[in-house]
């Protein structure tokens, strides 16, 4: 009899943060509120209680389980198994169709960079998720560099904090830079235009000069 109990109880947290996703990307931190993401997941509020604690344990864990999912696909890009400039491809090519694909992780981020960082900061399990992607970025960068095809002691959170920015700020713009040059940059020919543009800034940085 406790195995049902057990997949009802997963089935359920995975509403609820399903549907705390959906409320937390559309209104932020600040503006979502409990009562709403316990109807979204077609629960009672107090079962949700039970389940995360309060609104700022649920926001963690949608956090936690959001970079959870971004690190788990860039796993797949295997990255280890590739020639070092087309890695580097890959991992631009990986940030504009990933972010394009889920635009509530954005929001996520720039909600929680509106809290300080609150939340990230008591979640060890965040923190401690980057550091396996950071060392593939460093295996990559010094076979680049053992190829003679990159320059030396590039740093590789520097490196991976730059690729983001030239990714992450396009996407999370869109709507801005849209108006601003009074032109669609929302089309899929726009953002791959954007996308070789990184493509090359990417490469031209860590190559060899």
């Amino acid at each position: 009899m406790e195995k049902p109990a057990k997949r009802n109880a997963a089935r359920t947290k995975a509403q609820i943060l399903k549907a705390a996703l959906g409320e937390f990307s559309e209104f932020g931190y600040q503006g979502a509120r409990i009562d709403a993401i316990a109807k979204r997941a077609n629960i009672n509020k107090q079962m949700l209680y039970h389940y995360f604690g309060n609104k700022d344990d649920l926001f963690q864990s949608v956090l936690e389980q959001s970079y959870e999912k971004i690190r788990r696909h860039e796993a797949e890009l295997k990255l280890a198994d590739l020639d070092p400039i087309e890695a580097i491809q890959e991992l631009v090519k990986f940030g504009f169709s990933y972010h394009s694909k889920n635009p509530e992780f954005m929001r996520l981020l720039n909600s929680e960079n509106l809290q300080r960082a609150v939340h990230i900061k008591k979640s060890d399990k965040i923190r401690h998720m980057h550091k396996p992607l950071v060392e593939i970025i460093a295996s990559v960068l010094k076979r680049g560099e053992a190829d003679g095809v990159f320059r030396s002691n590039i740093d590789p959170v520097q490196f991976y904090i730059t690729l983001v920015g030239v990714t992450y700020f396009y996407l999370s713009n869109i709507h801005t830079l849209s108006a601003i040059f009074d032109q669609d940059m929302m089309t899929k020919s726009a953002i791959k235009e954007r996308q070789d543009h990184c493509e090359e800034a990417v490469l031209r940085l860590v190559r060899c000069q």
